[in-house]
């Protein structure tokens, strides 16, 4: 006895071609965790993978600023594309984030405003996310056109176990705890010029990298 006839089980090919329309439809999640990166450390990798995880990011960008407008002129900085090969050399085997290179290529000093104006007209439809540790979140409302960054995307904050940060309601925001890692670039700068090891402190390619460009011997 059967019950009719049988419908055809639908193909692989016809299951994703659902699930990429269901995609388009929903639009993507995507993360901007801006900075110097000078050098790109793991703490920076765990940040990344964790927000990713914990908010269902389809992807993060490690935008690389051109010229960080409150760092200027603190201190010598690493050229542009040293800190971008740097960073595409860090994430290149991580899955889900990526090296962001907008900032350069608009030239001038980066604005996280404008980079996400940027992102929402090249990712019509998408989620938008604004990733920042809790030195920078205590520091928000110094950022340039903050309201700006607060309505064109969800703000994410990252702290550390005991170390909570608070922003104010009037914004949409996420709390991400992640592991605490004492780990800081200005550490790393200063351990290359005092001779101590990298190692385990960044990723084998980004210490290549440091060693091949010569990186942190002098200066800042």
């Amino acid at each position: 006895m059967t019950d009719g006839p049988r419908t055809a089980a639908p193909t692989i090919a016809a299951v994703q071609h659902v699930n990429e329309q269901v995609e388009a439809l929903s639009g993507r999640r995507i993360g901007l965790f801006g900075g110097t990166f000078d050098p790109p450390h793991v703490g920076h990798l765990v940040t990344a993978v964790n927000v990713r995880h914990a908010l269902r990011l389809d992807e993060i960008i490690l935008m690389v600023a051109n010229e960080p407008w409150q760092k200027v002129g603190s201190r010598p900085l690493s050229s542009a594309a040293a800190r971008l090969a740097m960073v595409e050399a860090a994430v290149a085997d991580v899955p889900g984030v990526v090296a962001g290179r907008h900032e350069i290529d608009h030239g001038g000093p980066s604005f996280t405003a404008d980079t996400l104006s940027a992102l929402a007209q090249a990712h019509s439809g998408a989620t938008l996310f604004t990733i920042m540790g809790d030195d920078a979140a205590a520091r928000f409302e110094t950022w340039d056109r903050y309201t700006d960054v607060a309505r064109a995307s969800t703000l994410v904050v990252v702290d550390r176990p005991g170390a909570p940060v608070h922003l104010s309601a009037d914004f949409a925001w996420e709390r991400v705890e992640v592991p605490r890692l004492d780990v800081s670039s200005t550490d790393l700068r200063d351990r290359v010029r005092d001779g101590r090891p990298l190692d385990y402190l960044v990723t084998t390619p980004v210490l290549t990298l440091i060693t091949q460009m010569g990186l942190y011997r002098e200066g800042g």
